[in-house]
């Protein structure tokens, strides 16, 4: 069984193709989204998702959450005296829906189509697909998202040619895509982005409105617990702004309730700085396309933060026209990916269309350049495969000796927009040996081929002795071996996952602590009986009580929460 899986930033989900089209897996709290947070307690009990959502509000020191951004990088996440990878916690919640699908489906999942996105470099890319390696899935299709979008949208149904701007603005990243349709081929024509900027940020906004609200508070000199608990009620007070023009935080500081209320002008006043990000990779992206604003035909939005009345009405002034919503933004990225995940099986209710994706970033090596007649420059990037380009693709630049009796010529590998190449991400490097000559006289062809699995293979041809190397690269900074994949299963296998079937009883639990502490007088004695009640029904061990129970405790938590 294939699965399409959307692993977010703030929130994950996964999908799968039905004869009536593709649905969304509920998890184990029949759930539609997982959120994309880890936490594991000090009997190295690993929670994901909800539950570990509360644990972060309670345990902020035993919880990692938004690491999506750092994947495809070496930076550590402390759980307790414990540490992992951005790649390795993904691999937790991957691994999750995984067992969350299993149990849905009521059969094996062994591959997944995964989503990344559409700015993400080659050692993101494969950090994702090393990630769904270690939850125990076969990843041979890493899709971007706002492909995966665009699908989702049926796009690729439409019989004539036309051009889609998906807007796609999740939990930590931002990406901006064009696409084309023409007859049977979807082709992504630009894709641009910010690694970090998303959701979150917005979220950032309101704390800082929050402080500057309340400045006897000094935020480094607050604690961390409460600080996740400000962080909480910025959340949901930017969520509030979808149901009026107002909005307000609660937040609770040592025995007492600070209030700030928020007019929605005031807060677009604020996120004017993220806002003229935003614009950027649209103008780039733009720009590559070689094609203008009155050129596109849709604009589709994805990702939970457009559901922001600030972020709806900024991209329908931008473009002039209302931008597509009809499918949920949360989920329109999981839905195409179990579409992609029908193609690749040939399901007969998919119409076949060729999907093609474009590079995110210039490929090429170092070089010494000449100005004038005597001066060089060193430390040169020379493109080869420029970014935006459609791929799989393949291109050739032909390299001279730089020196008299030079018999090497080291072929850099790099990765990058820099002009200098130290600023540029290094993947590798050929050293090809060449015959002694007079500087220029020798020279070897540089072809770079690049797969839609962000793939590349480097071939150096001499071009007087015709010797050629060649070489793939996968990223030297997070490429792992089968036997290293192997002994990482072997390190992450004795992590205890919480058993399935009390998962929620331990979430209620959790969700009822946070409100205690968050809540004074007669409010917080009613939810310590409440708590109270429904632990003692679990020490029963009696499933019809606990059951009974379980209904009483989550109207309870439902009315305090509203209230």
């Amino acid at each position: 069984m294939i699965i399409g899986i959307d692993l977010g930033t703030t929130n994950s989900l996964a999908a799968y193709f039905t004869e009536e089209g593709p649905q969304i897996i509920p998890n184990r709290l029949g759930r539609r989204l997982t959120p994309s947070v880890v936490s594991m307690d000090e009997e190295e009990q690993i929670y994901v998702g909800d539950l570990a959502v509360e644990r972060n509000l309670l345990y902020p020191g035993s919880t990692a959450s938004v690491f999506k951004r750092d994947m495809g990088s070496q930076k550590k996440f402390s759980l307790l005296h414990k540490s992992f990878t951005a790649e390795e916690l993904s691999s937790f919640v991957l691994r999750a829906l995984k067992e969350d699908a299993e149990q849905f489906l009521k059969e094996e999942v062994t591959e997944a189509v995964i989503s990344v996105p559409a700015y993400f470099n080659d050692a993101r890319r494969r950090a994702t697909k090393k990630a769904g390696e270690l939850a125990g899935l076969k990843v041979e299709r890493i899709i971007s998202e706002p492909t995966a979008a665009a699908i989702a949208y049926g796009l690729y149904q439409s019989r004539k040619r036309a051009r889609f701007l998906v807007f796609d603005l999740g939990g930590g990243t931002f990406d901006v895509s064009i696409l084309e349709l023409f007859d049977t081929i979807l082709e992504v024509r630009a894709v641009a982005g910010d690694n970090f900027l998303g959701g979150e940020d917005f979220t950032a906004v309101l704390e800082e409105m929050f402080f500057e609200k309340h400045p006897q508070f000094d935020k480094l000199a607050l604690d961390e617990k409460t600080l996740r608990h400000i962080h909480r009620q910025a959340e949901l007070c930017k969520l509030g702004f979808s149901a009026g023009r107002t909005s307000s935080m609660n937040c609770k500081i040592g025995e007492e309730i600070f209030p700030m209320e928020v007019e929605l002008s005031k807060y677009e006043e604020a996120c004017k700085e993220l806002l003229e990000r935003i614009r950027q990779p649209i103008r780039r992206s733009l720009s590559d396309a070689h094609i203008r604003l009155s050129d596109i035909d849709k604009v589709v939005l994805v990702g939970g933060a457009t559901k922001s009345p600030v972020i709806r009405r900024f991209v329908g002034k931008l473009f002039k026209t209302i931008p597509d919503t009809n499918v949920d933004p949360d989920e329109a990225v999981a839905l195409g990916a179990a579409i992609q995940a029908a193609m690749k099986e040939r399901k007969e209710a998919i119409r076949e269309v060729i999907l093609t994706d474009a590079c995110p970033f210039t490929l090429g090596t170092e070089v010494v350049r000449e100005w004038e007649k005597g001066y060089f420059e060193r430390g040169i990037f020379c493109p080869i495969i420029d970014r935006n380009t459609v791929i799989p693709t393949s291109r050739t630049e032909r390299l001279y000796t730089a020196h008299d009796g030079q018999t090497k010529i080291r072929v850099n590998v790099l990765q990058g927009e820099s002009r200098f190449a130290a600023n540029n991400l290094a993947l590798g490097e050929l050293m090809i040996e060449v015959p002694a000559g007079k500087a220029g006289e020798e020279a070897v062809d540089v072809t770079y081929t690049y797969d839609i699995n962000s793939i590349l293979e480097v071939e150096v041809k001499v071009s007087s002795t015709q010797e050629v190397t060649k070489q793939v690269f996968k990223g030297r900074d997070v490429d792992m071996t089968d036997e290293e994949i192997q002994e990482r299963f072997k390190t992450l296998a004795y992590l205890k996952i919480h058993p399935r079937d009390r998962e929620e009883n331990r979430y209620l639990l959790l969700k009822g602590e946070r409100i205690y502490e968050e809540s004074l007088g007669d409010k917080r004695q009613y939810i310590e009986s409440a708590l109270h009640q429904y632990e003692k029904a679990l020490d029963s061990y009696d499933s019809a009580k606990i059951e009974e129970a379980k209904e009483t405790f989550k109207k309870i938590l439902e009315e305090l929460e509203e209230f």
